[in-house]
């Protein structure tokens, strides 16, 4: 079965769309559908093995797909990579500034070493590519690019590194979009809430065995989210239909950041809880499996 996007199939035929951190999670899955859209993905992370693994997934689902491996936050590397791409494929239509990453921590307790490292990958690596990728691109041919950050909203007790480089983002995001309306350049954000990704496989267990069971009493959708619904909503801010969309960061989080706690307010079990997954290679969080076993998520 192929990817069953919502938008039309060649809604990207013949575009060069670059996706860091594409190796893996809500990344790999922006990948495959923008292949299954006639897009030419370009994946962007630091390990070859994981870039080269979904590269080969894509072409044998009968796509097109590339990949370079670096580190976004070395600047050399970046203006470099922006360059071979723009020499090999021309001019780049996307950007998914996706790749990041955290670890959780209390503020009290995080080290600068970790506060900056995080900061670094989930701001200032995008920020390096975004500049590149419109300097060397789409400040002469336009494009769309598209921030991966978070749902920030009040505070993220226990990531204050992340939601600190995530306010960020979604301040750049507005900065980028006003700066460069001119040369038809669209910059958007997205920010998922809990999303069943394989990222979570990268956190303790038990950690996680504590968290997630409580994660759907803050959501009214009641239930978390699928890379695929993520993506959908990617790819929509990257085509042609969103082409009057700038400056925006829409929140995909069953409306966890509508914050609805409330004395008065006790919410219900949600009826027909059924999400939309059409990544045909999804790999749910074996966390997940074993908490959804035993009726626990």
């Amino acid at each position: 079965m192929p990817y069953q996007s919502q938008l039309h199939p060649e809604s990207f035929s013949g575009q060069t769309i670059i996706v860091t951190g594409g190796g893996s999670g809500i990344g790999r899955c922006i990948a495959h559908e923008v292949a299954s859209l006639g897009g030419h993905p370009v994946l962007i992370g630091r390990t070859e093995e994981k870039l080269a693994a979904v590269t080969d997934e894509i072409q044998s689902d009968g796509g097109n797909c590339s990949h370079y491996s670096l580190d976004i936050r070395d600047e050399d590397a970046v203006v470099a990579t922006v360059a071979q791409v723009v020499k090999a494929r021309g001019p780049i239509r996307g950007l998914v500034n996706n790749a990041g990453g955290q670890f959780p921590g209390l503020l009290s307790q995080i080290k600068r070493k970790g506060f900056e490292a995080v900061v670094r990958s989930n701001l200032v690596g995008g920020f390096l590519m975004s500049r590149e990728v419109f300097n060397q691109s789409m400040a002469e041919h336009g494009g769309s690019i598209v921030n991966i950050t978070a749902d920030n909203v009040g505070g993220m007790p226990m990531m204050g590194h992340s939601g600190a480089a995530r306010a960020g983002m979604e301040n750049l995001t507005q900065t980028a979009a006003v700066e460069w309306a001119s040369s038809s350049v669209r910059v958007n954000a997205v920010a998922p809430g809990y999303i069943l990704s394989s990222g979570f496989d990268t956190y303790d267990p038990e950690f996680l065995r504590q968290l997630l069971p409580g994660f759907r009493e803050t959501i009214p959708l009641d239930r978390l989210g699928e890379e695929a619904e993520v993506s959908a909503a990617v790819c929509f801010l990257l085509s042609d239909a969103a082409r009057y969309i700038t400056g925006q960061t829409l929140h995909i989080d069953g409306g966890g950041s509508l914050k609805h706690h409330s004395p008065l307010w006790r919410p219900s079990s949600a009826k027909n809880r059924k999400a939309f997954n059409g990544f045909h290679r999804s790999n749910r969080p074996k966390v997940v499996e074993e908490l959804e076993a035993e009726g626990k998520l």
